[in-house]
């Protein structure tokens, strides 16, 4: 006696087998890495990032060299101290364009109605949207951490003429490496998440570049009206990127650690509010 196959489900026959979140994630990466776009954006960021950074470091150089005598007393150690920064200088530009592209990477497939193939393929719908912020939030990091490394050794020849060259091993240098691909990680989620939520592309760009850029400004401007607001201000997703890299804590300043925390709950929260909201909309 001979039994039909049971018909296999649309996401399966598209998927030649069961849709694990190895394979979206596999189809996300496939996506990412194949649009133009996106790979342009991301060798800009780079170079850019680098381009920054040896700016900077070309600028301590000629502030060390004024005047003839040399800089003025005291001023050696803050120089110094500044050049530890130099690695991370180019970050907030990449935070502009990652935060553009990770928003951009979602938003697009709502303005152009692939979200639609996207969900009839994970009927599930989460797991195609964390396959999607874990491949961009991957790229963000590795960004990051070459970006600022090639700063970093790009900018010692620069620096020696003035023995403002450093080592790895100076305070907090690698870890601020580092940390500059972990805020544009976060970044990265928090802007897929922003762009689930809104689904328009510039929608998304502006909120996202705003929270980054406009409310630290805005918040500058009100300090001196209410002593709240300058507390407040620590907590915004930039002040908090700020300090993650930092090499140097000022008083009364988050730490490292603290400020790693805070925008890594800005992102939690809002790639769980994408997740909830996803889930229950209809694309």
């Amino acid at each position: 006696m001979s039994t039909a196959a049971a018909p296999r489900s649309r996401s399966q026959r598209s998927w030649g087998g069961p849709v694990t979140f190895g394979r979206v994630l596999r189809s996300e990466w496939i996506k990412t890495a194949t649009v133009p776009s996106t790979v342009i954006l991301l060798a800009v960021s780079f170079a850019v990032m680098i381009g920054l950074g040896a700016l900077v470091a070309w600028g301590l150089v000629q502030l060390a060299s004024e005047p003839e005598s040399g800089p003025p007393e005291g001023i050696g150690q803050s120089l110094q101290s500044a050049a530890y920064d130099i690695p991370s200088s180019g970050l907030p530009f990449g935070q502009l364009l990652i935060a553009a592209l990770a928003v951009v990477v979602i938003g697009s497939e709502y303005t152009t109605g692939m979200i639609r193939s996207t969900m009839v393929a994970v009927p599930t719908r989460v797991p195609a949207l964390l396959a999607k912020t874990l491949v961009i939030a991957v790229i963000s990091f590795l960004v990051g951490v070459l970006s600022a490394f090639a700063t970093y050794l790009l900018a010692q020849p620069i620096l020696s003429g003035s023995d403002l060259d450093f080592g790895l091993d100076a305070e907090w240098v690698l870890p601020s490496i580092i940390n500059t691909g972990t805020v544009l990680a976060l970044i990265a989620v928090m802007g897929v998440a922003i762009g689930a939520l809104l689904r328009s592309t510039a929608g998304g760009v502006v909120t996202l570049v705003g929270a980054l850029f406009v409310l630290p400004i805005i918040a500058g401007l009100l300090t001196g009206l209410a002593d709240w607001v300058e507390d407040a201000a620590r907590f915004l997703p930039s002040s908090a990127a700020a300090q993650l890299v930092a090499t140097r804590i000022q008083p009364d300043a988050f730490n490292q650690v603290e400020g790693g925390l805070i925008l890594a709950g800005w992102a939690a929260v809002l790639l769980a509010a994408a997740v909830v909201v996803i889930k229950k909309r209809d694309v």
